[in-house]
């Protein structure tokens, strides 16, 4: 059996223990991005519930401590930003949004699809707020996604990317109802829609191809 390189074994670290930190923080009340905006320290919250991660994943855990040296190095960035500001996240490649309720409940990921909003990055935090609020607010899609400061290999882009996801693409009246919604945010400009089943294939527009679905 090979052994994972360490430096990719603490990024599968972090990606496991943002998930699982910023799910028990909710599970308390707040979402993460209200305690950093709002510049409440919560240094205790992450203690406690990485605690729990070291139960639950001690040799995930240990490779944090190894990288990061204690939790309050892994605290002080989360605290600045990574992992609610775009452009200051550098740990991973984005941040995910969900809406509020059992989502996930009857998703049939084929016929998910996703509005593409391709910003300039220096503009990427205000416009994410704006989606991100949209989504846990319950006005928008399912989810929404958007492109860290940190380099993706896999990018084609050098705009930041926001997907704003929809539960059916065959539901054309909640897809265009999403929409008009990115239309009150002020995402006016013409942008496309692409399905999952797009992606999954690995199509991506070129010249003479088209790969998006709805356009408005």
């Amino acid at each position: 059996m090979e052994e994972i390189d360490p430096e990719s074994l603490t990024e599968i670290a972090y990606g496991i223990f943002e998930i699982y930190f910023n799910r028990e923080l909710h599970a308390r009340g707040p979402y993460l991005f209200e305690l950093v905006e709002q510049r409440i320290n919560f240094e205790s919250d992450v203690r406690e519930i990485f605690g729990r991660f070291r139960d639950d994943y001690p040799v995930l855990a240990e490779a944090l401590l190894l990288r990061f040296g204690g939790v309050e190095a892994i605290y002080a960035p989360i605290r600045a930003g990574e992992g609610v500001a775009p452009s200051k996240t550098t740990r991973m490649y984005w941040i995910v949004q969900d809406a509020p309720g059992p989502l996930a409940r009857g998703l049939d990921d084929d016929q998910v699809g996703k509005w593409l909003i391709f910003i300039p990055a220096g503009k990427a935090d205000e416009a994410w707020r704006k989606v991100r609020d949209g989504t846990v607010n319950g006005l928008l899609g399912i989810s929404a996604k958007v492109s860290t400061a940190k380099p993706n290999p896999d990018s084609r882009d050098e705009r930041s990317v926001i997907y704003v996801y929809t539960r059916d693409w065959a539901d054309e009246a909640d897809v265009m109802r999403v929409r008009e919604r990115l239309r009150d945010l002020g995402f006016l400009e013409r942008i496309g829609y692409k399905r999952n089943i797009e992606t999954y294939r690995g199509e991506y527009s070129e010249e003479g191809k088209k790969v998006t679905y709805y356009s408005a």
